[in-house]
């Protein structure tokens, strides 16, 4: 595969396929349970339950199992306990990223990233050039499960029948569910109070049954997939294929770019939108420009360093939310009921296929930035989308355009105000301790 890759070329009729048949393939769960309005008010006023078992692991056991992730993620490994986890993110030389994910410590020599997409082959890649004391594994083995929402703490503390408060941010431990071995990760997607129970997967059925019986008095909703990745979108969560191309490909990969079969990642390599380029790696993205310049540390020589040091040092472009002018995108419906071409749908609440569809973002004549992730929030009632916009017009406030619409077909320019990213206020840390307890009412 060439370097240089001609992005619109990439662009094929499956690349707007229904994304409920990439949802049937993948095993991700229904389109709507009830109805994707009620379910995107969950994560504010109740809690959700939603399957994320669909994501593979990649587990590195051996002496130098920690040292492997340490010389290819931006994060640092110098403090990273068994029973801990990290927003783990992999770049190539440039700085771009290729994959993230969440990295768990499972032992001292054991280690699991869960994530999707073409960051898989190039870290098995790494680690067969590397020559390093470890072995890997990729599959399926477990399940997924996230609970989130103001109430999602109150509902396994009933299921498991004990306290979870000792559970911190980002740190896991055993507990049971039904008699079954569950391991819950505080986290929090959507922003919100929020574990992820992983386990075998086998017992799937048995503990989410058990978490929605549990959850009844607690109003909890299962998540279909069409507002899923809403809940990324109002906490500022950037999403592979989405919001960024994985940059598996360029200067610097060796001879991995002509190893990797494009067909197997295909979908992750899909654009659309209003902004163009010659190629491809236009649609790579740093994580700095993704807002997740905090993950980046110094301490350790890995991948894609000196072009980091770099960009920390003077960046040029910072991730804010841009909410759309509710008269423009009125318009945008209404030349649907207009004689001639209308301007491209806008699927509610967000995209339906999976693609990157990236539109031009201008202050004046000017490209400023490039907006993803598109979507309505029901919560907000608001459309909202992420942006990395330069550095002097990301103040709240600040007034710019969105141009929506392919190229060659009805353009809309739309108004669009800067607002800070995460749009909603981040839950996700809250002190468990002075919440009220389910177990001593």
């Amino acid at each position: 595969m060439s370097e240089h890759m001609d992005p619109r070329s990439l662009i094929t009729a499956r690349s707007r396929t229904g994304f409920a048949n990439y949802v049937s393939t993948n095993r991700m769960g229904r389109w709507e349970y009830t109805g994707w309005m009620d379910e995107s008010m969950s994560w504010k006023q109740t809690c959700y339950i939603g399957d994320w078992s669909w994501l593979k692991e990649f587990v590195v056991k051996g002496p130098d199992a920690l040292k492997f992730f340490s010389d290819h993620a931006v994060n640092s490994m110098a403090k990273f306990d068994v029973g801990q986890a990290k927003h783990a993110i992999f770049c190539n030389n440039e700085g771009k990223v290729i994959g993230e994910g969440v990295l768990m410590r499972l032992g001292e020599e054991e280690l699991s990233f869960q994530a999707l997409g073409p960051v898989f082959s190039w870290l098995r890649y790494k680690l067969e050039k590397g020559g390093y004391h470890a072995s890997a594994w990729l599959g399926l083995s477990s399940f997924k499960l996230q609970v989130s929402g103001p109430n999602a703490l109150f509902v396994l503390e009933k299921v498991t029948g004990e306290s979870l408060r000792d559970i911190g941010y980002m740190r896991f431990r055993k507990a049971h569910i039904n008699g079954r071995e569950v391991y819950p990760l505080r986290q929090g997607m959507a922003g919100e109070i929020g574990f992820e129970l992983h386990g075998p997967n086998e017992y799937t059925r048995e503990v989410r049954d058990a978490i929605l019986e549990a959850g009844r008095e607690f109003g909890i909703r299962q998540l279909g997939q069409r507002v899923a990745t809403v809940n990324h979108l109002e906490a500022s969560f950037p999403t592979e294929a989405v919001d960024y191309v994985p940059a598996v490909f360029g200067e610097g990969m060796g001879d991995f770019g002509e190893s990797v079969d494009l067909t197997a990642v295909e979908v992750r390599f899909k654009v659309a939108g209003s902004f163009e380029a010659d190629d491809i790696s236009a649609w790579f993205r740093s994580p700095v420009e993704l807002g997740w310049g905090k993950n980046i540390k110094f301490d350790h020589a890995f991948v894609g360093q000196e072009a980091l040091e770099a960009e920390v040092a003077h960046p040029k472009r910072k991730l804010v939310t841009l909410v759309w002018n509710a008269d423009d995108i009125t318009d945008v419906f209404a030349s649907l009921f207009r004689q001639g071409e209308p301007y491209q749908f806008m699927d509610m609440p967000r995209q339906g296929w999976v693609c990157m569809h990236a539109d031009q973002v201008l202050n004046g004549v000017k490209l400023v930035g490039t907006t993803t992730s598109r979507g309505y929030s029901y919560y907000f009632r608001q459309m909202l989308s992420l942006c990395p916009i330069d550095i002097e017009l990301s103040k709240p406030g600040t007034e710019v355009i969105v141009v929506w619409g392919d190229p060659g077909k009805p353009q809309k320019k739309i108004r669009a105000t800067v607002a800070p990213a995460p749009y909603k206020k981040d839950n996700r840390r809250t002190d468990l301790t002075t919440l009220p307890s389910y177990l001593n009412r």
